[in-house]
């Protein structure tokens, strides 16, 4: 479990890269939220654009998660098939609120405890800067774990975790 919400992972695979990004071209759909026939695919895994030489894709689901991993990947050829590099992030807007309410957060704590000497109040303050963060840090990795499965369904492999 990582203390940053990224995660990178090299894949080989025996697939080409053309092989590669076909697999995911056929499953990945540019997302219109205004388009309401857009949705109703079921062979639509990933959200997203698929490119000559990389991808950045993130799981298709049913309602808003603020958690779910953007997937920014890269395909190389190699003579006997494709080496992939994968990274999984937080959207910036998740980003971006997640580093808003922790500086806010640590603000305040930083406030009571060294400004007015009200020690419960910055407990309190540290406490659910430290909530909020592991609370983030853990779904965040619940929805990375959700999303490799898909990807290594995708091309053919099988995730032994």
């Amino acid at each position: 479990m990582n203390l940053i919400p990224v995660h990178t992972e090299t894949i080989v695979s025996v697939l080409s890269k053309k092989e590669v990004l076909g697999h995911l071209m056929r499953v990945t759909s540019e997302v219109n939220y205004l388009d309401q026939r857009s949705r109703g695919n079921k062979d639509v895994k990933f959200n997203g654009m698929v490119g000559q030489n990389g991808f950045r894709v993130s799981k298709v689901v049913d309602k808003g998660d603020t958690f779910l991993p953007l997937i920014i990947g890269e395909v190389e050829a190699t003579p006997r098939g494709s080496i992939i590099f994968l990274k999984f992030k937080l959207f910036p807007g998740a980003t971006f609120f997640l580093i808003f309410w922790s500086i806010v957060l640590v603000a305040f704590a930083s406030f009571f405890f060294f400004m007015i000497y009200n020690f419960n109040y910055g407990v309190i303050c540290a406490s659910l800067a430290v909530a909020n963060y592991a609370l983030a840090i853990y779904f965040f990795n619940r929805q990375v774990k959700s999303s490799r499965k898909i990807f290594h369904q995708l091309i053919n492999f099988q995730l032994k975790d």
